[in-house]
């Protein structure tokens, strides 16, 4: 529903967005909430689904959006923050990753396109040497910290913060609008 929510947002503000179905190789029509159970079964399908999967599903729609002559950028959070980062150094696209806490192993990978980074200095999954890990391999992209916890972005969850996700939205949409001209 939070997915969803974004692109719906996105559209509003003068995008074309889409959503991928990354679940679908492993389970059709997934729709998680953000409790214990919702939580967990996500981590297990995007273990069953791998990252290489999904950045493969992410590039397959970035292909087609391209062929209907649109610019393309990825945005992703948590699980997909990590996602979105791949998308750039695998696909070279322009990407924004939010609480992207499993990026730490592919930081070796080259960014080929812009990057943005938004985390939570609150943050119980990325630990603030974690964060600093990003800025050391990408020390061009801009890398935000935010008063806040995991998820700060997503109103379902505890952690979320609307200042933060405000200032992070909006930087957000000024890095598309730069990348994408």
């Amino acid at each position: 529903e939070h997915v969803r929510s974004l692109v719906e947002r996105y559209c509003a503000e003068g995008w074309v967005a889409l959503a991928p179905e990354l679940f679908d190789p492993i389970e059709r029509g997934v729709e998680l909430g953000y409790d214990e159970a919702g939580v967990a079964k996500g981590r297990d399908l995007a273990a069953s689904l791998g990252f290489e999967r999904a950045v493969g599903i992410v590039g397959a729609a970035a292909a087609k959006l391209r062929e209907e002559g649109l610019r393309v950028a990825a945005v992703g959070f948590c699980w997909g923050g990590t996602v979105a980062l791949l998308a750039n150094t695998r696909h070279g696209l322009p990407a924004v990753s939010f609480y992207g806490g499993r990026s730490v192993p592919f930081l070796d990978e080259p960014l080929r396109a812009p990057m943005l980074f938004h985390f939570g200095e609150r943050d119980p999954i990325i630990p603030p040497e974690d964060v600093a890990r990003h800025r050391a391999a990408y020390p061009d992209a801009p890398m935000h910290v935010y008063p806040a916890g995991h998820g700060f972005h997503c109103e379902q969850r505890g952690d979320y913060d609307a200042e933060s996700a405000r200032l992070a939205h909006r930087r957000t949409m000024d890095f598309l609008a730069g990348a994408l001209p």
